[in-house]
């Protein structure tokens, strides 16, 4: 007979949202530092059994020059063999006027653009400076908002980066009012390598909403590099946080930056938000399911703790 699958108590919290919306970044940002290519049908079938698992935010892939990301490569063919659900998004990113006109292309509704909060990984990552980089930005949102696209930014680097350090709220905040001001309905705070921690998440939030981006506006990108995305992601959702960026398996890592480990497991942030009676439409099993077949597509176990304990992997 087989043994009981395991339950968290469901235990509610005062001063946490009653819905999360989780924004799964598996399928581009999961996959998009895999040395050995994933096959399209692969990625297609991954991004299917998410939506059933039900997912009902897909960041699908990326419109990056191939020599950059050579995963994403096939982009456009992925989203030509995708089957598009009705009821669940599929945004992609895109970083330029160029990719832009690849995912107009493609029939997307819905981009996200990719900044830097430090001069460093602007210079790294973007071939630009910290304040520069907007000057790029600017024409492909005006753009993406004249197609009545929705249009995302992520800000990199917003806790800490590896060459400057710890990173000052001020100027996270600082670099994320300009692209709300630019036009952008969501802003992405990502823990590129990981090493925030509650109270740096809390003032980081604190910084921003200062700032006059509202807090609702605020989604939150953390990766577990030193077991703290969880953690963060609780102080995030006490500050009102209710969009949280999460990889199934917990699957990622960022091309740019090495010490970039896996994203917060979409399995593991699941088990804590059923914990806390906090609604997200997931269902575990059929996530675990998904992460168990993509690490035997991957050739490797997921590191996500639930998938391991559920999974007995």
């Amino acid at each position: 007979m087989p043994e009981p699958r395991a339950l968290p108590m469901t235990v509610p919290t005062e001063c946490l949202p009653a819905h999360v919306t989780i924004y799964e970044v598996g399928a581009r940002d999961g996959l998009q530092n895999e040395k050995q290519a994933v096959p399209v049908e692969v990625k297609a079938e991954f991004l299917t059994r998410l939506a059933d698992a039900g997912l009902t935010t897909l960041e699908a892939t990326s419109f990056v020059h191939p020599k950059w990301v050579p995963q994403l490569a096939d982009a456009a063919e992925l989203l030509e063999r995708l089957e598009r659900r009705p009821g669940v998004d599929y945004p992609v990113l895109v970083p330029n006027d160029r990719g832009l006109d690849r995912a107009i292309e493609a029939g997307v509704d819905h981009v996200a653009v990719f900044a830097s909060a430090t001069e460093t990984f602007a210079a790294k990552n973007l071939n630009r400076t910290l304040d520069s980089q907007f000057d790029m930005f600017e024409p492909t949102v005006k753009r993406a908002l004249d197609h009545g696209m929705r249009v995302r930014a992520y800000v990199s680097m917003a806790f800490g980066d590896p060459w400057e350090g710890a990173v000052e709220p001020a100027q996270v905040a600082a670099v994320g009012r300009r692209l709300v001001e630019m036009g952008c309905w969501q802003l992405s705070l990502g823990d590129t390598i990981g090493t925030g921690t509650p109270g740096h998440a809390e003032a980081v939030i604190d910084a921003c909403v200062a700032a006059s981006v509202p807090v609702d506006r605020i989604a939150v990108h953390f990766h577990d590099t030193y077991g703290q995305a969880l953690a963060n992601t609780l102080a995030a959702l006490r500050r009102g946080v209710t969009t949280v960026d999460s990889s199934a398996g917990g699957l990622g890592g960022c091309p740019y930056a090495r010490s970039a480990t896996g994203n917060l497991a979409t399995e593991d942030l699941v088990w804590m938000l059923d914990g806390l009676g906090i609604g997200h439409g997931a269902h575990l099993d059929a996530l675990v399911e998904t992460s168990v077949w993509m690490a035997g597509k991957l050739g490797r176990p997921s590191p996500s703790r639930v998938v391991k304990a559920l999974s007995g992997g």
